[in-house]
């Protein structure tokens, strides 16, 4: 990676060192930055967005941002919370466009709205009628919760950022992260009372 070096906070964050590689240069970097991140980078997108192909065409448009942006990019941050600050950007914008006020169907799902689920030979009937079940309750919680709610949520929970790298990412306060993942998680559990079997 040219042995480049940063200078910055989290300059030991090995994504650091592959933009400040890109950076200098070096465009391998780039795809193996892409290869590390497209994935965790389109859960998020489309946990956020709710349509699998805008949440594609999202993720295209952070890592060509994070191209254009490379020759400006200084290691202030974890290079995570940089990228999630950029799709989230996009995120909020592309839900504030009209065609995402009613979503449409996926083309992935069975027509109850429920996605296919593919089940191993050894999985019980009943499991796998109780795993759709939990799993469409689940995501239609999430789906009812507003936006910097559901995005602190899955940021926190699933990504593991911290509450700090959050409130970069969604550009507010730590304190006001922490009660946004408070309300997620107290209206998920009011949602889905009753409603999933632990």
């Amino acid at each position: 990676m040219n042995g480049v070096t940063g200078t910055g906070v989290h300059a030991g964050d090995e994504d650091v060192q592959l933009m400040l590689a890109l950076r200098a240069g070096d465009e391998s970097a780039f795809d193996v930055l892409f290869q590390r991140w497209s994935a965790p980078l389109l859960r998020y997108l489309e946990r956020m967005l709710r349509d699998a192909a805008s949440a594609e065409e999202l993720v295209q448009e952070a890592f060509l941002r994070l191209y254009r942006a490379r020759e400006r990019y200084q290691p202030d941050a974890r290079f995570s919370t940089w990228l999630f600050t950029i799709a989230n950007r996009l995120a909020l914008n592309e839900l504030r466009r009209p065609r995402h006020r009613s979503p449409h169907q996926s083309t992935d799902d069975d027509g109850d709205g429920a996605p296919l689920v593919l089940a191993a030979e050894q999985a019980g009937v009943d499991d796998v009628v109780n795993a759709r079940r939990v799993g469409k309750s689940v995501e239609q919680a999430l789906g009812t919760l507003p936006e910097r709610q559901r995005a602190a949520l899955w940021l926190t929970a699933v990504e593991g950022l911290s509450y700090a790298e959050v409130a970069v990412s969604l550009e507010t306060t730590e304190k006001s992260v922490k009660a946004l993942v408070h309300r997620a998680r107290a209206a998920l559990a009011e949602r889905l009372a009753g409603d999933v079997e632990v």
